[in-house]
């Protein structure tokens, strides 16, 4: 930080000769700290007590690690200068290292009260947000922190758009600054800011990507880049730019926590746990940390310390509502009274966030049910996921939309014509469906065979889906039809190779197989068959009802859109049978399914047709499934590590006074099962927008 005048100087006035030195103690601060303190000390010792000294002497500490000696510089120098911010500023950034986030914060704040325009207070209060999990207030905070920093008025104009949320117009004053001034990285990366926003990631990652050819040591890009890579599901490329960061800032504890997460969508969970163990030891004031760090223990199969990091997140934020659901989202975990009170005087609260509400809804509503008070659990349920689909709202005629034209498209004809296409390896194994509907029993019977790698719900083919439609101005439905009939089958089998090369870093062990179980790709079986025609394809099936009412009261973090209304959830369970019906018809064979309810009441005889159709030789350890202690992600991880059972078969009966909608939207689907309704394979030109 450059010496400012907002210091009040003690004593008489310095000579010149003590700027000069204190000016290149400045300068020395970031290459060799502790230089710079034994030229700070020197003019301390000649002119006792003089503040620019004092600071100084403080950054030196913090920078070398000597977080106490800081402190003990700085806290009684903001005290003798409340006016000046630089000092306050070192000091938030002391406390922040120290662990202290919530008095960094009001250190910021008070820096900010005396510049406002400061863009380092402003970086560093949205670091303090992250680690206190407050993603919206952090997104600000760096919006302010980049409006702070820009210096061209055209780009000021820009930034308060962006700061404002006015995407349309943040993107037309940026679109027209970069055209006259197109290596503008400020510009640059607060268009991909936009992009981000607007969920145009592709485009985010090019701008960012330019951004970082023209300024490489341009950090804040490189870690909005390396956040935006993780969040595509591109954690491989994500983990070079975040560990590139953590070599030049390795205590960043913004950058520790980002390296964490990418490291648990690697599957490395050994890592994750380490790193957040390592991060929380000094920074243990941090529920939002201690709850990420009880997700990645549960995936590990640490129940009992899971349980501990959710507890010590509660204890830190009682009305932190992630935590109690986290609690909940267990399974096989029940809350005591005291829980149950604690989460009612919680949602009594007037100034209760939505985000916080909903999840104590859905927390309550688990332990209501496991009390046998349905009729109080059904009601918290339905109020969360009311105000769930109140901030994610989702418009069920665009999956039916979605459905219909891939119907229309992928015909029997369709198929035939491209027979022999794609990446010849047999090594994926896709378990499709719905949430909630066996899958992951499917998957960790599966991984309990030798030959046979389970993974986890991966994001690389919806990832390859959405770029084959990138840049086309249809609409989802129209859009994938289209590029999926104009693929050239160099271009399917390039889509195969791709899909094969970026999950390779999801493969620990020499399997021959693996298993991708992302649900929602029984969207994209077609694609599947273009690319990897020699991938085993599952349809994991489990009554509309029970599935149904199991999706109803699980709070899922993203992806689900449909599962927040009973008639949205029906409608989408009826668009699937639909489609997997015409699958059946046109591609007989190509997808096996195993009926939930089957396989609890035969678990044998559906194993040995699950391996058989896999090519797969029997082994009794898939009959021992609950054995397996490779980690699981999934809602289901403590369920499936317990032996085979009965406890969800008909557990829509307890709520059978509420579940009209969903009775009405299956209409058939329902009355039929586990078989679709006769014309569910009807291959039609376009679907009526109601029925």
């Amino acid at each position: 930080m450059a010496a400012q005048s907002d210091l009040k100087r003690a004593g008489s006035e310095p000579v010149a000769s003590a700027d000069v030195a204190l000016a290149h103690a400045v300068r020395l601060l970031d290459r060799d700290p502790d230089l710079a303190l034994r030229q700070a000390d020197e003019v301390a010792r000649a002119y006792p007590g003089h503040p620019q000294a004092r600071v100084i002497q403080g950054a030196a500490h913090r920078r070398a690690g000597r977080l106490d000696a800081a402190l003990a510089i700085l806290e009684p120098l903001a005290k003798e200068q409340p006016g000046a911010a630089r000092v306050h500023l070192e000091l938030a950034a002391a406390r922040s290292a120290a662990g202290r986030v919530d008095e960094s914060i009001a250190s910021l704040r008070h820096a900010l009260g005396i510049a406002p325009e400061s863009p380092d207070a402003w970086r560093l209060l949205a670091d303090q947000y992250d680690l206190r999990g407050e993603a919206a207030e952090a997104d600000a905070a760096r919006a302010r922190a980049v409006k702070a920093a820009t210096r061209d008025p055209r780009l000021r104009v820009a930034a308060d758009a962006l700061v404002a949320n006015d995407l349309p117009r943040a993107e037309t004053l940026l679109r027209e600054h970069l055209g006259a001034h197109p290596t503008d990285v400020a510009a640059l990366r607060m268009r991909a800011e936009v992009a981000a926003r607007l969920r145009h990631y592709a485009e985010a990652d090019a701008l960012l990507t330019r951004c970082l050819e023209l300024a490489p040591s341009f950090d804040a890009a490189r870690h909005n880049r390396a956040a935006l890579l993780n969040r595509q599901g591109r954690a491989a490329e994500a983990l070079p730019e975040v560990e590139r960061l953590l070599a030049r800032d390795p205590r960043n504890p913004s950058y520790r926590n980002l390296c964490a997460a990418i490291h648990a969508n690697l599957g490395d969970f050994d890592r994750t746990i380490a790193i957040y163990g390592e991060v929380l030891a000094e920074f243990p004031r941090q529920p939002k940390i201690w709850t990420s760090y009880g997700h990645a223990l549960k995936t590990a199969g640490r129940l009992e310390d899971a349980v501990g990091a959710y507890r010590r997140a509660i204890a830190l934020a009682p009305n932190f509502g992630e935590a109690y659901w986290s609690l909940a989202n267990l399974k096989t975990f029940r809350f005591a009274d005291a829980d149950i009170a604690a989460m009612r005087a919680a949602l009594a609260r007037a100034d209760l966030a939505d985000e916080d509400r909903l999840h104590f809804d859905f927390a309550l509503g688990k332990a209501l049910e496991d009390a046998g008070d349905f009729t109080g659990a059904f009601a918290h349920f339905a109020t969360g996921n009311a105000l769930r689909k109140k901030l994610q709202p989702y418009v069920a005629e665009d999956t039916s939309r979605f459905v219909a034209r891939s119907i229309a498209v992928q015909d029997r004809a369709f198929f035939a014509s491209r027979r022999g296409w794609g990446a010849p390896a047999p090594d994926p194994i896709f378990i499709v469906g719905l949430p909630r509907s066996g899958s992951t029993l499917v998957e960790q019977i599966l991984a309990s065979h030798s030959l046979v790698e389970g993974t986890m719900e991966l994001p690389d083919l919806p990832r390859l889906a959405r770029e084959l439609v990138s840049g086309s101005r249809a609409d989802a439905a129209e859009g994938f039809a289209h590029a999926l009939a104009a693929l050239t089958e160099t271009q399917a089998r390039a889509i195969g190779e791709r899909y094969l090369a970026s999950t390779r870093v999801q493969r620990r062990t020499d399997a021959p197989f693996f298993i991708d179980k992302m649900p929602n790709n029984w969207f994209y079986v077609g694609l599947i068959q273009l690319a990897l025609p020699n991938a085993k394809i599952i349809d994991a099936r489990r009554h509309p009802l029970d599935c149904g009412t199991s999706i109803f009261t699980q709070h899922f973090a993203r992806g689900q859109g449909f599962a927040y209304g009973l008639e949205d959830i029906g409608r989408y369970y009826r668009d699937y049978v639909e489609w997997m019906a015409h699958v059946d018809a046109t591609l007989p064979g190509r997808v096996h399914r195993v009926i939930h309810e089957r396989m609890i009441v035969d678990t044998e005889r559906e194993v040995r047709r699950l391996l058989e159709f896999c090519g797969l030789p029997f082994e009794a350890a898939c009959l021992r499934f609950h054995e397996n202690a490779r980690p699981v992600r999934t809602a289901s991880s403590e369920q499936v590590r317990r032996p085979i059972n009965r406890d969800g078969v008909d557990r829509w009966r307890r709520y059978e006074f509420g579940l009209e909608p969903l009775r009405a939207a299956l209409g058939a689907v329902l009355d039929r099962y586990p078989d679709p309704p006769q014309d569910a394979h009807r291959e039609i030109s376009i679907r009526p927008s109601c029925e």
